[in-house]
């Protein structure tokens, strides 16, 4: 580790904070119909549409809207995605897409997963990235902001009677005036560094050796942006941020960073403001970002350390001022040992799943802390719209934990926590956890499973669980040791991020109806302060000890165990 690394981390610590209070007062904004000047063409969509955006759902109403929307497109892309081999906007004549993989890829893309056992240049179409994978960075984007902020609104509302707003007016808004906007100017960002924007066909190249090379071009730039913004993670090329198109300079590559924690950070100003209670908002800040440290404190450390059996076989793994030191492998040296620790912890303290190295080439515990912040639920910041409302049940069994330690009934914020409301949290923690171990658990114990591993022992068994985990995480990230592209991981990992998504999202929005039919109780000596240091102590070890210990016994027998036979020298 070195002072240069930690510097840009504290950089990047500091620019997040900054934007958190501006996002999050505009965000606020949207949501509340403030803004105005995009109203003719939101009259014109809920027109074509035929919804009432004034009208304010029950939470089922709303949960049926959510799904409605998600199936229907979810089945267009799949169509599209099958026909791209007819469609215009293909200029390298690419196939139409197997049906295992266009589901699994609909299904992904549907979710914020954008989960890929593909590689993008070879496989889509222009026509299917730009109207079918840049529409769902969008839409499923906005749909968890949407959901986020009718959690919120079931959490401030008073004998609201089970409304939580209007998934088609929060939908609309979120994609009108918060993530069109800042994708365009984001795209011209990166178009301005250096990052490719075209409709070309693909360019052959002679290289240095004298050989030929197909260098793959498209409109990069307009999806890098929204790929990010909208934390969806599926990368133009294979290689994903790595790729120099896609990811040129330092300077790209931490506007990246900031956009894929920008709206999860602000979402938190935003519910302090919608609580009348700024303070609480700053300490979900606070918890997330003391989670999110020792995430990449743990992951320099273990990449700057370096590989003890690469030190006994000659390989310098000092740093020094002309040796970067540490494990370089799987990593770009345009962007070091610190940056690529920063990117793979915060890309999946999101559900992001962007990369700008490769996670399988990772030490142990490295690549161990990308894994922890998964099963955690992705609630450091987070996805968008996600991280919030996971963090949000993570807040009401704290306080239900809180309310046991002193014998009276739990209060959050003037609301009652009962039977019914811990229930729905647990349920909602309860079916990540249980998808991610027993469709893990099918994958290392069948032929099928097994056939896609390219590394045995304990790794073997880190790839199965960081897959299942990351598409149930609607993460999108992967360790590339492990073949996906078979019936048996489409079909899979496909069904594992409609869980992941949908069936925590409906019992998350089941709670928020019953926290909206609650009337607000007056603060007294017992109820427990939610501003406090004392509450984010206690909430992030509720976090640790809710979430990470669920899966310590899995990670005893992957990363845990591998980094003591790294030691041992016996690895390879």
């Amino acid at each position: 580790m070195t002072l240069n690394g930690w510097l840009q981390i504290a950089f990047y610590s500091v620019a997040l904070l900054l934007v958190t209070k501006p996002l999050g007062i505009y965000m606020l904004k949207v949501y509340d119909g403030s803004l105005t000047w995009l109203r003719p063409v939101e009259r014109v969509l809920y027109r074509l549409a035929g919804v009432d955006p004034d009208e304010d759902q029950h939470w089922t109403a709303y949960a049926a809207s959510m799904l409605v929307f998600s199936i229907a497109s979810m089945l267009l892309t799949y169509i599209v995605l099958r026909l791209q081999h007819v469609l215009p906007l293909n200029p390298q004549h690419m196939a139409a897409v197997p049906d295992r993989q266009a589901f699994e890829t609909a299904a992904s893309f549907t979710t914020n997963t954008n989960w890929q056992s593909y590689s993008g240049e070879t496989t889509m179409s222009y026509f299917s990235q730009m109207t079918q994978l840049a529409f769902h960075n969008f839409m499923s984007a906005a749909a968890g902001v949407a959901v986020a902020i009718a959690f919120a609104r079931g959490i401030v509302r008073r004998s609201a009677g089970g409304r939580i707003g209007n998934f088609w007016a929060d939908l609309v808004r979120g994609t009108l005036y918060l993530f069109l906007p800042l994708s365009a100017l984001y795209a011209l960002l990166f178009v301005q560094q250096g990052v490719i924007q075209n409709l070309a066909h693909y360019v052959t190249v002679t290289t240095v050796e004298g050989a030929k090379q197909v260098l793959a071009i498209g409109p990069v730039a307009s999806q890098e942006a929204i790929k990010q913004l909208g934390t969806n993670g599926g990368g133009f090329f294979n290689a994903n941020s790595a790729h120099p198109f896609e990811n040129p300079t330092p300077w790209t590559n931490f506007w990246q960073m900031l956009a894929i924690l920008a709206v999860g950070a602000g979402l938190t100003y935003t519910f302090g403001r919608m609580a009348k209670n700024q303070k609480h908002g700053w300490a979900l800040w606070a918890a997330m970002y003391v989670l999110f440290l020792g995430g990449v404190a743990a992951a320099y450390w273990a990449e700057a350390r370096g590989n003890p059996i690469h030190a006994a076989r000659g390989v310098d793994v000092v740093a020094s001022a002309t040796n970067p030191g540490g494990n370089m492998e799987g990593k770009e040296v345009r962007f070091g040992i610190a940056n690529s620790a920063l990117y793979a912890t915060m890309t999946t303290d999101a559900s992001c799943g962007c990369v700008n190295s490769m996670h399988d080439s990772f030490t142990p515990i490295g690549g161990m802390v990308p894994l922890v912040n998964m099963q955690l639920g992705e609630i450091v910041y987070g996805g968008v719209g996600a991280g919030l409302y996971g963090m949000l049940v993570m807040v009401i069994l704290t306080v239900f934990i809180a309310g046991l330690m002193v014998g009276r009934t739990p209060e959050y914020l003037g609301k009652k926590i009962q039977a019914r409301e811990v229930q729905m949290a647990m349920l909602y923690v309860l079916v990540f956890c249980g998808a991610v171990l027993t469709l893990a658990a099918v994958a290392a114990v069948t032929p099928a499973g097994l056939k896609g591993l390219n590394n045995a022992g304990p790794h073997g068994l880190s790839e199965i669980i960081y897959a299942f985990t990351s598409t149930a995480a609607n993460n999108g990230s992967a360790f590339a040791g492990l073949t996906g592209s078979t019936y048996f991981y489409n079909t899979l990992l496909g069904l594992n991020t409609l869980i992941g998504r949908f069936a925590m999202q409906v019992p998350m929005l089941a709670l928020a109806g019953f926290l909206a039919e609650k009337k607000i109780v007056p603060e007294s000596v017992g109820t427990f302060p939610v501003t406090t240091p004392l509450f984010v102590v206690l909430l992030v070890s509720v976090i640790l000890i809710v979430s990470a210990l669920t899966f310590f016994p899995v990670l005893s027998l992957g990363p845990i165990v591998e980094h003591f036979l790294m030691h041992a020298g016996r690895l390879f």
